[in-house]
């Protein structure tokens, strides 16, 4: 005879429980392998690239900030180097004037306690009394001279080792910061690894061809109007670049991150950049893009995360991310945040 009795409150707690995690492992199993077997191929690349996508678009926000924590530790490495060279220099001044000072109390001892001036009254050379009365007086006004400058001195001395103190402070967190992006940066370029390497090889190339936006052969720019003689010469500098690898934090010759693309070419052209894309896009003039010329700068994405060089017939020049040469791309390859002319 088959029971029908009601499960009790515990039995129905229990399978409750059984059915979630059975679930929840499901979904872990579906998140780990990929999509299901019944998913569309076409899907499956689409939202693999996607995802690859943003791990690269993560990435390089990553790089900046450790282009910005790199550029915030040589600045606090040079104060703190500064203040150190001030501080030693001013000890040495200090020791120069106590030695001074050690010097006039060591004649005023030998001359035993009597008052200078009664000193001289009891002369046996009353003729040159006024002379020497001048002399000590001299000598005195000296005196308090040195012992004004030593106070001033030790103070000073106070202040530079306290920036000191501050800027060596300064760059052990920053230095720590340095290493936290790092890490960032290689998380996220090893996961967008992985999920190139778990796709089949005909998609990884089907990948490759698209990151090559479809192009292998270089656009064409002739008729280009030409730009400023500096944003030119950094035209040219960017195009010698062209097929050398992305390295991300590297800044040339070798291998380039974006902005260490800018800085390095602008740098054969005699201007100094600063080192992340977020400060390249204040280091000039901000036009239209519709009035942009070969030398501008095109930065990208809200947060100007990544950024190019313009170079005519709405192409730019750029390092695209790891695993990929400089190259040429349209200007409209990514959302456009702003054009700096340098």
């Amino acid at each position: 005879m088959v029971s029908h009795r009601r499960p009790t409150q515990s039995g129905l707690h229990r399978s409750v429980r059984v059915t979630v995690v059975s679930a929840a492992a499901a979904t872990a199993a579906a998140t780990l392998t990929g999509a299901p077997a019944s998913a569309d191929p076409q899907d499956t690349r689409a939202s693999a690239k996607a995802a690859v996508d943003r791990l690269y678009g993560e990435a390089e926000q990553a790089t900046e900030l450790y282009n910005e924590a790199g550029e915030r530790v040589e600045r606090l490495r040079g104060e703190a180097d500064r203040a150190q060279d001030a501080t030693a220099r001013g000890q040495e001044a200090i020791n120069r004037m106590r030695n001074s000072l050690g010097a006039m109390a060591g004649a005023q001892y030998r001359t035993g306690s009597i008052d200078p001036a009664l000193a001289l009254l009891l002369s046996s050379d009353p003729d040159t009394y006024l002379e020497r009365a001048a002399a000590l007086d001299r000598a005195g006004v000296r005196q308090a001279l040195t012992l004004d400058k030593l106070r001033h001195a030790q103070r000073k001395v106070a202040q530079t080792r306290a920036e000191a103190g501050r800027a060596l402070a300064g760059l052990e967190r920053d230095r720590a910061a340095v290493t936290r992006h790092k890490r960032t940066v290689e998380a996220k370029l090893r996961q967008a690894r992985q999920l190139l390497n778990s796709l089949p090889a005909q998609d990884r190339a089907a990948f490759d061809r698209a990151s090559r936006s479809g192009r292998d052969a270089a656009p064409d720019l002739s008729g280009v109007a030409p730009g400023s003689a500096r944003g030119m010469s950094a035209v040219a500098a960017v195009r010698q670049a062209l097929g050398k690898p992305y390295v991300w934090g590297a800044n040339g010759p070798s291998g380039f991150d974006c902005s260490g693309l800018m800085q390095w070419a602008y740098g054969q052209a005699g201007v100094s950049l600063p080192r992340t894309s977020q400060a390249q896009r204040y280091a000039g003039r901000m036009v239209p893009l519709s009035q942009a010329q070969p030398g501008d700068l095109v930065a990208y994405r809200a947060d100007a995360s990544h950024i190019g060089m313009y170079v005519g017939n709405g192409q730019v020049i750029h390092a695209p991310y790891p695993g990929a040469a400089i190259r040429y791309d349209p200007v409209g390859m990514m959302p456009v945040s702003s054009v700096t002319r340098i």
